[in-house]
């Protein structure tokens, strides 16, 4: 990082610290409206940090803050918050012993979620309000993360069930200082509703950031996570009656290595020098394996319209569906490849955008919606090839989803690009196809 870079990311923080702290001058207190609502009305103190981290990321998002203060701020404020007196906010005795009895497996006391999360945003407004008079020492000197598209729309269905994140700061939102940069990114598709979807993108990401296997093995860190998360899942899924599912791809950008984990149809793919790169194989109950993992469990795989397990749900595997456990298997798949610097980018989508594009197709998609948005005129890039922002950025996703769209799909959609270089670099033409299919590495 230059110190241009540096200095401007300072300036960034001390001028929206200053408007932060203008707009909060005073405690939330009791009665009065929150800013943003909790994600749930109660919540278990395994589920604190997840929804916690997700409110006040997503206060701090809306009002433009610098991306990596928003994790720094949530981090300092979590950690205040865990050192906290939460006897408070304990559930009703009565209802306290209804949740006991009704969830088996849950023997941690529930808190009130409203309130706890009143004392958590209090508690970050108080680290904004102390950072703001007297800044912390400068952050690490750090490559910053890679650029990110992302876009997602409902389409033609009913309801929106895909949830994504983004986390190009995780160190700063865990406070890892080990010396080894990580980026997170993940995509979540629901079925059945939204809620597994929501919980996945609440409290993966935070059961992966304890794995003690996360520099070793992340591979191993991210099952044990997926695992982790189905299993918090089905404690509040049987507490609320939920019965939603979730399929997941999962992006782990750690130092020179890139780990993706997944269940279900969601996908992740990687594009090195205008080539794919095949990362994994996306569980579908007609898939050979799948299929015969489902028998040997003593379940079947039918044809309704399309291959489904039991006749029910059209994954093999995904986060929640529990009344066909275990036959829709949590046990997530992973892989890693090493990052040799000619990578162009990771795209990581739904089934709702594979259903319409193979991913042969990706490489010229990308480069024509890069094309229309960084070089409109065909001048070689000019001025917005300099200038990345967030609306330059939301153009690529978005013309990838507008053509999944055009193609005939209508599920929901959504795509999100991590550019693992200067995208302005992509530019420039592809290779030539060969005669038949397009190329395609894989390291499996």
């Amino acid at each position: 990082m230059s110190e241009k870079q540096r200095s401007e990311m300072e300036e960034d923080a001390r001028s929206f610290l200053e408007k932060f702290v203008e707009e909060f001058p005073a405690p939330l207190e009791e009665g009065n409206p929150m800013p943003v609502s909790p994600l749930s009305q109660r919540v278990s103190l395994e589920e604190l940090p997840g929804e916690s981290l997700e409110l006040g990321l997503r206060l701090l998002a809306a009002r433009g803050a610098p991306p990596g203060l928003c994790a720094l701020l949530c981090h300092a404020a979590l950690g205040q918050l865990l050192k906290s007196d939460l006897s408070p906010f304990h559930c009703p005795q009565a209802e306290a012993a209804q949740e006991e009895e009704e969830e088996e497996e849950e023997n941690t006391p529930l808190l009130r979620s409203e309130p706890v999360q009143r004392l958590f945003l209090n508690l970050l407004m108080d680290v904004a309000s102390a950072w703001h008079r007297e800044p912390p020492g400068p952050p690490p000197p750090a490559a910053g993360p890679p650029h990110c598209s992302v876009h997602a729309i409902r389409n033609t269905r009913r309801k929106m069930e895909d949830r994504h994140l983004a986390l190009g700061h995780f160190n700063q939102l865990f406070g890892l200082q080990d010396g080894v940069e990580r980026a997170y990114y993940g995509v979540f598709d629901g079925h059945g509703g939204v809620d597994a979807a929501v919980y996945c993108a609440t409290h993966l990401h935070v059961a992966l950031s304890k794995q003690d296997a996360l520099q070793s093995d992340p591979s191993e860190a991210f099952k044990a996570a997926f695992t982790h998360t189905d299993r918090m899942f089905r404690a509040k899924a049987k507490r609320e009656r939920l019965r939603s599912g979730s399929t997941g791809v999962a992006v782990l950008i750690q130092g020179q290595e890139l780990t993706v984990a997944w269940l279900g149809d969601s996908q992740a793919l990687l594009v090195r020098r205008g080539q794919v790169v095949t990362l994994m194989s996306p569980h579908k109950p007609e898939r050979e394996d799948e299929k015969q993992r489902i028998e040997d469990l003593g379940g079947c795989v039918t044809f309704m319209g399309c291959w489904r397990v039991n006749g029910t749900y059209a994954v093999s595997r995904a986060i929640g569906d529990f009344d066909q456990k275990p036959y829709v298997s949590s046990d997530a798949d992973c892989g890693s490849v090493q990052l040799r610097g000619g990578e162009d980018y990771v795209l990581l989508a739904c089934d709702g955008f594979f259903d319409a594009v193979s991913p042969s197709e990706v490489p010229g998609l990308v480069q024509d919606a890069l094309r229309q948005t960084l070089d409109p005129e065909g001048g070689g890039g000019g001025a917005a090839a300099d200038h990345w922002d967030g609306g330059v950025g939301q153009g690529v996703a978005e013309r990838l989803v507008g053509h999944a769209k055009t193609a005939g799909s209508s599920d929901n959609i959504t795509v999100m690009l991590v550019f693992l270089g200067p995208p302005q670099q992509l530019l420039t033409p592809l290779p030539a196809p060969e005669a038949g299919p397009a190329p395609q590495e894989s390291f499996f």
